[in-house]
């Protein structure tokens, strides 16, 4: 299948929108769809994937790439299946008009072409690692916060969790998936002679049996089985099956779920020695496990970052990793994303983006990074006034502006002991607050670089432009609630890192999209109702009956 452009978006005389009724199409051009079609459809860049299709001009002809993009992106907008979307696109001339496919003589969709799209989409990314379609979203938030009038230098940030599609399993469910797997896949390619023992793995009763039907007090032997049968299959397996993705899943599984002890036995390994990026689920291996404020998570995790200003506000990054990605590597990642800027810019977040390499990142490129709390246990703010020599690892002044008679550094913590008189410490009004720790004949505090910068940092944004700046950064909280209810991003149909990352993409833009709308609607129509309540006010205060009615 061969790229080609779009070039069929202009109106002809055999457009279907020009032998519309009058009254449908003042209703068609009042609709979310003229605004679609005159303000998002024409920023979608479709020549950015033409490196998904053939270069030979002698092939068939793709469906046009922004008409796919625009259609999935109408889908997340109104929570619509692959097949309503197509229906939709059919036999609604509002879904027609969006996408500018009114000149068409028939329309250029099936039933497969949303998924042959993001199968593309998807081999592209797995075989080069371009995600092509990350780019062209960010390029349109770009576009809309232009058209907005948002100015780029307040940003605020936060993550949330994304549940796996996937079944919640035990970890004797996940062996015993394995190699089940294996066990059905070798049966059915015939490739070696199964031994007694697994080909009880054939039968559907089987699962039952092992993992629900016995007692609790077994767990340990039936998992115990289960090992044993997985080193048996594995020594089964021939060369040619060894490339295959349930030979895979079962070596992965084995290698983090069991361990081999002295006696040389293969045994499991205690829970408390199993990474939290072990496979949750054969059917999402790439789902990993996360513990965080007090519940347990299986799936990934999402970082958006919006600009806001007074004109309102567009989510004009993301991220989307598996969910033991941290948020200060996220805050990493978004410093280094943003590069140098022109302007001094702000960057607020939650406390867990906080850390000392990333507040000087964070000044190195000119932007402000603010942390509305610090985790942790927060140092006292006089702490900041400590002077350090960080290249002779000194302790200059205290907080009182009294000298150490000595400094000790200790290079493997970073940490600096300075020793005081009796005297120095005696009458100070702010011994109980620099950390002074008293003995018989000195007193001494135990202070870092990182405990000064944290309470210079405390007492910078305890000013009451820095607590405004917390209460802007809440406002970002209402993204993921907009995605768990009307998005419905903990219920995605798809499994796996790459696919689930895709979907997620578009719903970051039907959020976005949205918004621009909403402005449209706000522009062109709100004015025309005022205008109108205007008239009818000017007549009715003509009108002398009115008025007496009035006095």
């Amino acid at each position: 299948m061969a790229f080609k452009s779009n070039a069929v978006q202009q109106i002809n005389m055999e457009d279907a929108l020009l032998n519309l009724p009058p009254r449908v199409k003042k209703f068609v051009e009042k609709s979310w769809s003229a605004g679609f079609s005159e303000i998002i459809f024409p920023q979608i860049n479709e020549k950015r994937f033409a490196v998904l299709y053939s270069d030979n001009p002698a092939t068939r002809p793709n469906t046009p790439v922004n008409a796919i993009i625009g259609a999935l992106i109408i889908k997340e907008l109104f929570n619509l299946t692959d097949e309503d979307l197509l229906e939709s696109i059919l036999c609604d001339v509002r879904f027609q008009v969006a996408l500018r496919t009114t000149s068409f003589k028939e329309q250029p969709f099936s039933d497969r072409t949303f998924s042959r799209f993001r199968e593309r989409l998807y081999y592209h990314e797995l075989n080069t690692g371009e995600d092509l379609l990350k780019e062209e979203m960010i390029d349109l938030a770009e576009a809309f916060r232009k058209y907005l009038n948002i100015q780029p230098t307040l940003k605020r940030m936060d993550s949330l969790m994304v549940a796996s599609g996937s079944k919640k399993m035990s970890r004797l469910e996940i062996l015993y998936t394995c190699v089940a797997n294996l066990v059905k896949q070798l049966h059915k390619n015939g490739e070696t002679p199964l031994v007694q023992p697994l080909e009880a793995y054939l039968k559907e009763e089987h699962r039952n049996q092992i993992i629900y039907h016995q007692r609790h007090e077994d767990l340990d032997q039936r998992l115990s089985v289960v090992i044993e049968d997985a080193k048996q299959l594995m020594n089964l397996v021939p060369e040619n099956s060894q490339q295959t993705e349930a030979y895979h899943h079962l070596v992965r599984v084995m290698e983090e779920q069991t361990h081999t002890d002295d006696t040389g036995r293969t045994i499991a390994k205690p829970k408390k020695d199993i990474s939290s990026q072990s496979m949750q689920n054969p059917s999402d291996p790439d789902a990993t496990f996360r513990f965080k404020s007090g519940q347990n998570h299986k799936g990934y995790v999402a970082h958006v970052v919006e600009t806001t200003d007074k004109e309102g506000s567009m989510i004009t990054a993301y991220d989307y990793q598996p969910n033991t990605h941290s948020d200060n590597e996220f805050c990493r990642k978004t410093i280094e994303e943003m590069g140098p800027q022109a302007e001094k810019t702000t960057l607020v977040a939650d406390g867990a983006y906080a850390s000392t390499e990333n507040t000087l990142m964070a000044e190195a490129n000119n932007i402000d990074l603010v942390t509305t709390s610090l985790l942790g246990k927060a140092p006292d703010e006089v702490q900041a006034h400590f002077k350090l020599d960080t290249e002779n690892h000194k302790v200059l002044r205290c907080p009182a502006g009294k000298k150490p008679y000595k400094t000790r550094y200790y290079q493997q913590t970073g940490t600096y002991r300075a020793s005081f008189t009796l005297n120095d410490c005696q009458d100070c009004p702010l011994r109980n607050h620099c950390g002074m720790k008293p003995q018989k004949k000195s007193n001494y505090v135990m202070i870092t670089e990182k405990t000064v910068q944290r309470a210079t940092y405390l007492q910078k944004y305890s000013l009451p432009e820095y607590q405004e700046l917390a209460r802007v950064r809440n406002g970002v909280e209402g993204i993921p609630s907009v995605l768990r209810r009307k998005h419905h991003v903990d219920h995605m149909p798809v499994r796996g890192y790459l696919r689930s990352k895709m979907w997620f993409g578009f719903k970051i833009t039907a959020i976005n999209v949205k918004r621009v709308l909403n402005k449209v609607r706000q522009d062109r129509f709100l004015p025309d109702i005022f205008a109108k309540l205007h008239g009818f006010w000017e007549t009715m205060c003509s009108n002398q009956h009115f008025i007496r009615l009035c006095a």
